[in-house]
């Protein structure tokens, strides 16, 4: 600020102007609004990120399933051994997905909780 804008901003006495305070006053307000519909626009990104990878996993574990049992099918094995296979298959790719998903949500919150810890 230059000076000439100081001293508009100052009193014959020398305070400040109660009208400059309010205008102050009024912006810190905003920004910590700001701040709040930023943070309540992150949590909902991160709720829709996860049921995107969420439903990702379940896609794929359908697809690697159907993949299993149309191979067994074409290479004429028995109906119950493909359907088991295609059923394990398809478990073991949901489970090993859900953990993924698991560790990258608690590496995300890690770092979160590591990066509010450094800039205090």
């Amino acid at each position: 600020m230059t000076a000439d804008s100081l001293r508009a901003l100052s009193t014959a006495d020398g305070g400040p102007d109660p009208e400059a305070s309010a205008i102050c006053t009024g912006c810190h307000a905003v920004g910590a609004l700001d701040l709040e519909i930023e943070a309540r626009v992150t949590a909902r990104l991160e709720r829709d990120a996860w049921m995107w990878r969420f439903r990702l996993v379940a896609i794929e574990t359908l697809m690697l399933a159907a993949l299993v049992a149309a191979a067994g099918l074409t290479l004429g094995q028995p109906v119950m051994v493909v359907l088991r296979a295609a059923l394990i298959v398809g478990a073991t790719c949901f489970a090993s997905g859900l953990l993924l998903l698991s560790l990258s949500a608690g590496t995300a919150r890690l770092l979160t909780r590591v990066r509010r810890w450094r800039h205090r």
